[in-house]
């Protein structure tokens, strides 16, 4: 494929098991590490499939952008839970994160 300085990724992860998806994470990860030019951009409706290397984050509600910026700014409880409308609980441990509904049984 030469030398691209764009990796589009759709829901590249969408119907993996969870060792197969770490499978296709981790070379992703390598390849920000070891090509910091070529710039992903990867769609995906759940925070743990972001490799640790995801430096920004854009949230969509109704097609329209809720929040963009670092991981760090976007990717908060607060944030999520605007956006989904419901209580949202996001952890962030190893550089990979991971949110579930905040909401009581």
């Amino acid at each position: 494929m030469g030398d691209p300085a764009l990796l589009l990724l759709d829901e590249p992860y969408n119907a993996l098991d969870l060792p197969s998806r770490e499978d296709v994470i981790d070379p992703i990860r390598e390849l920000a590490w070891n090509r910091p030019s070529l710039v992903t951009v990867t769609v995906t409706h759940y925070l743990e499939e972001l490799p640790s290397s995801t430096s920004h984050a854009l949230l969509l509600c109704d097609g329209r952008v809720q929040a963009s910026g670092t991981v760090d700014h976007v990717l908060t409880g607060a944030r999520l839970t605007a956006c989904f409308g419901r209580p949202v609980d996001v952890e962030r441990r190893g550089g990979r994160w991971a949110a579930r509904s905040a909401r009581a049984v």
